[in-house]
């Protein structure tokens, strides 16, 4: 079969919504917050531009049928596809087939790139993507020869895609995978001993405030106190009266209170974060600390957060070498091993893919 290309087909406009749209455009039924029950397999669709619009996962049944588009009708309009069923907080809008039918993964991603590209950055705080503006909102789409949308070009093309982007994948995990079992034989056993956070870490320093009215528009992530999506809350292009950093751990002071991630990357971090630096730790050093960080879930709640002074003296429970002090390489290797056998997994779902 050869190759698929966008310039292989005619292209359309479509109206989203209405009488003369090709889809149907409703609000969705918004579950308060003080009704959640956390740690459910149901995922929560919210306004961010992040995680694919999911905050978390919740207990409380469905009320809305997966294989639908959702917009996001409080900000920038951002579009996301659910496969799943979910619940909804307010301000979120479905676009779904006339028919009833369900929109397929991958036409959903599709539809999603079209409509972001139809849209371009037109919608903002004081000019929402509600219901009323999608549903008269063009997107162009390749049609058949009946001047219909191309369903089965769109499906085709972006397996196509997916394709190719599972084959790179093969390619760097096999790498990856090579490389790790070349510089691991095995584990030693260790013992474990208590250390104080300013004992480990050089840098430790709360981010900065920055009320959400202050957020400038740009590509720097900006790291508060979210569980998800490595922490990462959205992004901005503040430069002064900010905190930046990099190659360092945070950890959440508020909000998910000991929710502690990498980041590798420059970004911005809230008052709601502390950052953990030390200049001698490379990557799977910081992996290994947050997951011990994150035991401190246990301990706090978000009526008791970790501030500066608690910080100061908490202490975290780490492998030692003969001399008793923490065992950084025990620590990388660890990781290292870890990395080695989900890379094992990865490979054989990718095998079975492909």
């Amino acid at each position: 079969m050869s190759e698929l290309r966008l310039t292989d087909v005619e292209w359309e406009e479509f109206l989203i919504g209405g009488d003369e749209g090709i889809f149907s455009v409703e609000g969705t039924i918004t579950t308060p917050p003080s009704k959640l029950i956390k740690n459910g397999p149901t995922p929560r669709v919210t306004c961010a531009s992040t995680n694919n619009a999911i905050d978390d996962f919740y207990q409380n049944l469905p009320t809305e049928k997966g294989g639908v588009l959702v917009v996001d009708s409080a900000t920038e309009g951002f579009v996301s596809y659910q496969s799943s069923d979910f619940i909804a907080t307010d301000h979120v809008e479905k676009i779904a087939l006339k028919s009833g039918e369900k929109i397929s993964r991958n036409i959903g991603i599709f539809l999603k790139t079209a409509i972001n590209i139809s849209v371009n950055q037109k919608y903002n705080y004081g000019y929402k993507f509600n219901q009323t503006r999608i549903k008269r909102q063009k997107i162009k789409l390749p049609i058949d020869s009946l001047g219909q949308p191309n369903w089965q070009f769109m499906e085709d093309y972006i397996k196509q895609e997916q394709k190719k982007q599972v084959l790179q994948l093969q390619k760097y995990y096999e790498s990856k995978f090579y490389q790790l079992a070349g510089d691991l034989v095995g584990l030693e056993e260790v013992e474990w001993k208590e250390f104080r956070f300013t004992d480990i870490f050089t840098t430790v320093q709360r981010g900065k405030r920055l009320a959400k009215h202050q957020h400038v528009a740009g590509e720097k992530p900006y790291v508060s106190s979210t569980a998800m999506n490595n922490g990462v809350d959205g992004f901005i292009g503040n430069n002064e009266k900010v905190r930046e950093f990099e190659n360092c751990l945070t950890v959440a002071n508020s909000g998910s209170v000991g929710a502690s991630f990498y980041h590798r990357y420059k970004f911005i971090a809230s008052d709601h974060v502390t950052a953990l630096k030390n200049e001698q730790f490379c990557k799977e050093v910081y992996l290994f600390l947050s997951t011990m960080i994150k035991r401190l879930e246990q301990k706090y709640s978000f009526n008791r957060e970790i501030n500066d002074n608690r910080i100061s003296r908490e202490k975290l429970l780490l492998p030692t070498d003969k001399n008793g002090q923490p065992n950084w390489q025990y620590m990388s290797d660890f990781v290292k091993k870890m990395e080695l056998d989900k890379i094992e997994k990865i490979l054989s779902n990718i095998y079975i893919y492909i």
